[in-house]
């Protein structure tokens, strides 16, 4: 088999497995935990504090694990989250105490850290080096951008006909199958690239703790700190709250419905037009440009007429550029601060965009509660999102005169 065709079965099959564990580890919750308030009488906070506690989880787990990654354990580490999550699934099917419920999910939040975006563009940057990474990270994105609309309807259809648990189970097999072994047999540590050699005179590359450490004393890490904890922030928000934030501007339910249906395939309409348009476009030109979708799109949905037409053209060009902000934060490390040890720097900054995005809806159901409507939360996710592309834009100009290393 040559290099290109095994790079080629190497991301097919990474994103094949990303499919199902973003379908399942993320996109299934909802549908499951309604399904349990039906049958057990738990309320929405009991069920979604659970969920909280796993993406701060997540969020504490994210250096650890691309640290691991870095130092060639992506097979190990990835396959292991997978068959864990698969595990934990199936305990979950079993569960009618809070507390086993709790226990439970804040286990599978470390498992996720271990089994979504950034564990595998760490892998795929190791496999191929962060100079031929961007390929492989953007047709993942593509891949995963499948997720909700394979899964969604399969999850509902196996809690109609086999009931929740029975959803769990299945599951659950999925993760310890499908994603662990697409994983044991995609990630292979003897394909990766070679480390790189220190040049007599120069220092030796960084890695670990102290490539982190660099990496903080550039400006524009700070920058797209500033960048992804207020995308984080915007995001989670409305992606909890769109919803009854749109019925509240006068949409019916089925037109809500209608809208937010548009965003999934929106994402990946995004991501195709990156690949097709602009394959090698600079990442931080590329992110320059799509951070100022995300305030307009506010502003539609603050003030535009309560049009299904209308609202959902909005919601397309936000998914468009949501979609297309996963690629530039895949991207952004290697290009904009570091070519060392991507997986201990990435980490670092996803952590706490993790712990945003788990802390981000309570306060804004907070903000609404306190204020009595959406007006006040929509005020608080513009000025989010203008701090999104303050960050950005000042880490793209300072990596411009200052480049990675």
């Amino acid at each position: 088999m040559s290099e290109k065709a095994g790079t080629g079965w190497f991301i097919s099959a990474l994103g094949a497995a990303q499919i199902c564990s973003w379908g399942t580890l993320f996109y299934g919750f909802p549908l499951i935990a309604e399904a349990m308030r039906s049958e057990l009488g738990w309320s929405k906070t009991e069920l979604y504090g659970a969920a909280t506690l796993g993406m701060v989880l997540a969020g504490l787990a994210a250096y650890p694990v691309g640290a691991a990654i870095d130092r060639g354990r992506g097979r190990l580490l990835m396959t292991g989250a997978s068959v864990v999550a698969g595990l934990l699934l199936a305990a979950w099917s079993r569960v009618d105490s809070l507390p086993a419920y709790y226990l439970i999910l804040a286990f599978l939040g470390c498992m996720q850290a271990g089994a979504l975006y950034e564990p595998a563009f760490a892998v795929v940057t190791r496999r191929v080096g962060p100079e031929r990474a961007r390929k492989g990270i953007t047709t993942l994105t593509l891949w995963g951008g499948f997720a909700s609309t394979v899964f969604i309807p399969v999850i509902q259809y196996l809690i109609e006909t086999q009931g929740w648990r029975g959803a769990l189970l299945v599951m659950g097999a999925v993760n310890v199958i499908v994603c662990g072994g697409l994983y044991a047999l995609a990630i292979d540590p003897a394909k990766d690239r070679g480390p790189v050699l220190a040049v007599a005179g120069e220092p030796a590359p960084l890695v670990g703790r102290a490539a982190v450490a660099s990496a903080m004393r550039k400006p524009a890490y700070w920058g797209l700190l500033v960048a992804w904890i207020s995308y984080a922030a915007a995001f989670s928000s409305l992606t909890y709250h769109l919803y009854p934030l749109l019925l509240e501007r006068g949409l019916g339910a089925a037109g809500v419905v209608t809208v937010m249906a548009v965003i999934g395939p929106a994402q990946v309409a995004g991501r195709v037009a990156v690949m097709a348009f602009a394959p090698t476009a600079p990442v931080r030109s590329l992110g320059s440009m799509i951070v100022i979708v995300f305030p307009l799109a506010v502003i539609g949905f603050a003030f535009a007429p309560p049009e299904v037409a209308t609202i959902a053209a909005i919601a397309a060009f936000y998914g468009a550029a949501n979609g297309t902000i996963t690629i530039v934060r895949g991207l952004a490390v290697p290009e904009m601060i570091t070519r060392s040890a991507y997986g201990a720097v990435n980490g670092s900054l996803v952590a706490p965009l993790n712990l945003m995005q788990a802390f981000a809806p309570l306060g804004a159901a907070l903000i609404w509660q306190a204020s009595g409507g959406y007006g006040a939360v929509l005020a608080a996710v513009f000025v989010g999102s203008l701090t999104l592309c303050a960050g950005f834009w000042f880490a793209a100009w300072k990596s411009r005169s200052a480049g990675p290393s």
